[in-house]
């Protein structure tokens, strides 16, 4: 009879108690139709869960115009390491080119989809695109 209460038990709370499932992040914030191309300075590198970031200074759109700061969402530390791309590939002060879906509202920021360093440095892989979601 014990083991009867305990399965019991068992069984209610599994029915009442949430599981906690995977968290799951859209990207219904960007347009994905679309790439927009980029060119800039890299101002930050945040490589963190659940998502790394890239702050982007690109220059104005008129020759003296104010440059704008970009906020660009990247996949995970594992993800981008399973993509070969190592934690010195970019680095603030870096110029690279981005291809990255904008945000819906028009705003300065974009899903990274692939980033070209263009420092200079083939130890780091300059001129090698490489997909950052």
């Amino acid at each position: 009879m014990s083991e009867i209460r305990t399965l019991a038990a068992l069984l209610f709370c599994l029915l009442v108690f949430p599981v906690p499932g995977g968290a799951h992040h859209s990207h219904g914030n960007y347009a994905l139709s679309d790439f927009t191309h980029l060119e800039g300075t890299v101002q930050e590198v945040h490589l963190l869960n659940p998502h790394s970031w890239i702050f982007l200074e690109v220059p104005g759109k008129v020759p003296g115009g104010e440059p704008t700061l970009w906020a660009m969402e990247a996949a995970t530390p594992g993800t981008l390491r399973w993509n070969g791309i190592e934690p010195d590939d970019v680095l603030p002060g870096d110029l690279i080119r981005v291809r990255c879906h904008r945000l819906r509202d028009g705003s300065d920021g974009c899903l990274l989809g692939f980033v070209t360093p263009l420092h200079g440095d083939p130890e780091r892989g300059h001129g090698v695109e490489k997909e950052w979601d």
